[in-house]
């Protein structure tokens, strides 16, 4: 597992004033929750934080320190984005258990031109993503899966899938993800 922290500190002040006040200083207004669903107030410096969040997924785990004290580690919730500043405006971190079982619906990614398209067939997706339970230190970052080798009318299934040890698959084993149709 990869390690990423970041860096943050509680604050007191809330609302809009104060969190425009924080941007101004090149801090990001955010809130920590537990997993009990309480709220902690911070603030992590925005340049920081942005190469961070750039290099993340909704899966990857990191390490959150508050005040210098390692709070445990976390996924990014959610953040409020503006677009035309490029810049973030908020962040929400969900602290969560390590010992509790996550269950999770991920996309899945596919590499490569399936053979049976070269040869004339057209791809066909079935079911975008699939649902996992595991611990979270053996949560995938990312769920991709090579498609090379499949020729004109052989399907790909959730039970071709590779997730390594500590991943279960809910999602039907027989669930055809994608397929090569025949060329008309």
């Amino acid at each position: 597992m990869e390690y990423i922290a970041v860096k943050a500190v509680r604050r007191s002040e809330t609302g809009k004033r104060a969190a425009k006040r924080l941007r101004k200083t090149g801090t990001l207004p955010a809130v920590m929750y537990n997993s009990r669903g309480e709220a902690v107030s911070l603030a992590v410096n925005e340049k920081e934080f942005t190469k961070v969040w750039r290099n993340t997924t909704r899966t990857t785990l990191i390490t959150l320190f508050v005040d210098d004290a390692e709070v445990g580690n976390a996924f990014i919730k959610a953040t409020e984005y503006n677009i035309v500043a490029d810049k973030n405006l908020h962040v929400d971190f969900h602290v969560i258990d390590m010992d509790k079982i996550l269950k999770k619906r991920m996309k899945v990614h596919f590499s490569g031109t399936p053979s049976g398209v070269r040869e004339g067939g057209h791809l066909v997706n079935h079911v975008p993503q699939i649902e996992i339970q595991c611990l979270p230190k053996d949560l995938p970052v990312r769920i991709e899966t090579d498609v090379s080798g499949l020729s004109v009318g052989a399907t790909l299934r959730v039970k071709d899938l590779a997730l390594g040890e500590g991943v279960q698959v809910l999602t039907d084993a027989e669930t055809p993800l994608l397929s090569v149709a025949a060329g008309s």
